[in-house]
């Protein structure tokens, strides 16, 4: 070892000249071990694994169309995949998705110091709303729908599908006053959902300062605008207009939505979905759905091939053993003579005589694999960790189960689903009610105080609402039910909340407990113990009704 110098001072060298580094130094360096497993470079099982330190969008943008098609024939061709996806579906969505208006009024009368916006106000308004809400949603002709196809909650649906697989829901907020008319549509806005393989930088063009993935921004990573192809890049009898894109803004100058975009977003500055919830178990899935298709050939093939018949002589070794001048086919055809000649039946079923020197020999099954159905099922425990499902809703296999083990299974999952439904609600069914309850306000008749702000100026305050999908269920409806008596009376809940768990409007049921009331008492039935008749004091409507007025 000697001194040399530098620029920078003296350097140490080794016996070979080479300069030894400084601790510092040799820290900064890479290779060797690092004070985290994780950092380690040099290890067996890390050598190789070198990921690229990708940006949000850069990880995504170049390959979303390729992990896309996968996942869409993933669902389109294996039972699992296209199962995870219906019960998510139903789960957070159903068929009756809608919304509960629930105006701020708190906030509406802070903002204008009107005091007539109060809690009876906002119950008046959200009844109205609903009401008109439902002759624009539940529409038979379906003007809602740009296309008329669908009602609101199947777009809702159907949207809400593209996300989970796609990664995106994008709609566009159409304005049709043409529709307007006697028997037609009684409200010119629409919903018109869109493929997200539509939106996508003009020409392919990779990602930019200001266009992220046909997201077009701003210098915050505000998107202002979308970048959408005239027709699906699939569509041949549409080519020339597959290669034109139009630039859609977000929204209007004054706040209204045209296009409304919704994903999970998985880091900051993202600006397109993750494409979907099977991307991280892609290939695991794939593999499966392969393994099964084999594992069902092989036990084909076994069940097919199920028994043979052995003679005690091989042609080629006893032709070798004697020479090849003594002619055995006399042998065979002796043997198939004999076979075809005797067809012995007893009832319906031949009995089998051998030749003299056969003997007849079954094939062991094998096939399914005695460990398969457990190797399956620890995959379906991964694949439905993934999407947020229980392993028995994956599986739809509750064998194994007790009531305990269930439950805490589908609490889990309700957390995931209630979620999911949240973020869709807030991200993709809000804006579009509010486009529609701008219009409504402007040409129904709602309950509003004097001098109360435009739709335009309080838009989030009057179209707050909260979103009911499908009813939770029960495993066990005696315990259950009896849970949820208990929290109303000890103040811990309330009718509203325990409705809503399974999907009933609190004051509909009222209204129908109400008129079952009046139904009994009218037709001299005994009344329920639910009715509350025991109460002192209570008198059915019906009755109050018939009383004269005091004078």
């Amino acid at each position: 070892m000697s001194a040399g110098r530098s620029d920078n001072g003296p350097t140490i060298l080794d016996a070979r000249g080479n300069p030894l580094l400084p601790n510092r130094a040799r820290m900064l360096a890479p290779g060797g071990n690092a004070p985290y497993d994780a950092a380690d470079i040099s290890g067996q099982h890390v050598a190789a694994w070198r990921p690229y330190l990708y940006s949000p969008d850069g990880e995504l943008n170049m390959y979303r169309d390729r992990i896309v098609a996968r996942v869409r024939d993933l669902v389109r061709n294996d039972g699992w995949a296209s199962g995870a996806v219906t019960r998510i579906l139903d789960n957070a969505i159903g068929g009756h998705f809608r919304p509960l208006f629930r105006p701020d009024y708190r906030a509406l009368a802070a903002y204008t110091g009107n005091k007539a916006f109060d809690a009876s106000w906002a119950h008046e308004f959200g009844r109205v709303a609903e009401a008109n809400y439902r002759s624009w949603a539940f529409d038979s002709n379906k003007y809602c729908d740009a296309q008329r196809s669908l009602t609101i909650p199947q777009i809702m649906r159907l949207a809400f599908r593209h996300k989970l697989i796609d990664g995106d829901a994008l709609a566009q907020m159409v304005w049709l006053p043409d529709r307007i008319g006697l028997g037609r549509a009684r409200y010119a806005t629409g919903i018109q959902l869109i493929d997200p393989d539509r939106l996508s930088n003009p020409q392919q063009r990779f990602d930019q300062e200001s266009s992220r993935g046909g997201v077009e921004v701003d210098r915050y990573g505000a998107a202002t605008g979308y970048w959408i192809r005239r027709a699906h890049q699939g569509d041949w009898w549409a080519a020339a207009d597959s290669v034109r894109w139009d630039l859609i803004p977000r929204e209007t100058d004054w706040g209204r939505p045209i296009i409304v975009h919704d994903f999970d977003h998985d880091r900051a500055s993202q600006h397109r979905g993750g494409a979907g919830i099977f991307t991280p178990i892609l290939q695991r899935m794939k593999m499966l759905a392969k393994m099964d298709s084999v594992e069902l050939d092989a036990a084909v093939i076994n069940s097919m091939f199920g028994a043979y018949l052995e003679s005690p002589f091989d042609p080629q070794l006893l032709e070798q053993a004697v020479g090849d001048s003594t002619d055995f086919s006399k042998y065979q055809d002796e043997r198939s003579a004999y076979h075809n000649d005797r067809r012995t039946m007893l009832g319906e079923v031949k009995v089998p005589i051998l030749f003299p020197g056969e003997k007849i020999n079954t094939v062991k099954a094998e096939r399914p694999n005695t460990n398969f159905a457990q190797f399956e099922k620890t995959f379906l425990r991964n694949f439905a960790a993934a999407t947020g499902l229980s392993a028995q809703q994956m599986s739809h296999d509750w064998s194994d189960t007790n009531y305990s083990s269930a439950r805490g299974a589908l609490l889990e999952a309700f957390k995931t689903l209630k979620r999911r439904q949240f973020d869709f609600s807030h991200g993709f069914a809000q804006p579009v009610v509010g486009c529609w309850l701008e219009e409504s306000m402007d040409i129904d008749d709602y309950p509003m105080p004097s001098g109360a702000p435009s739709f335009a100026e309080c838009r989030g305050m009057y179209s707050r609402a909260e979103w009911m999908g499908p009813a939770r269920g029960w495993i066990d409806p005696v315990a259950e039910k009896q849970g949820s008596v208990l929290g109303m009376d000890a103040g811990l809940s309330t009718l509203q909340i325990e409705c809503m768990e399974q999907g009933l409007d609190w004051e509909e049921v009222l209204d129908q407990r109400q008129r079952e009331i009046e139904k009994f008492t009218e037709l001299g039935i005994p009344v329920p113990t639910w009715a509350g008749m025991q109460v002192p004091g209570y008198t059915p409507a019906s009755e109050v009704a018939k009383k004269p007025e005091a004078t």
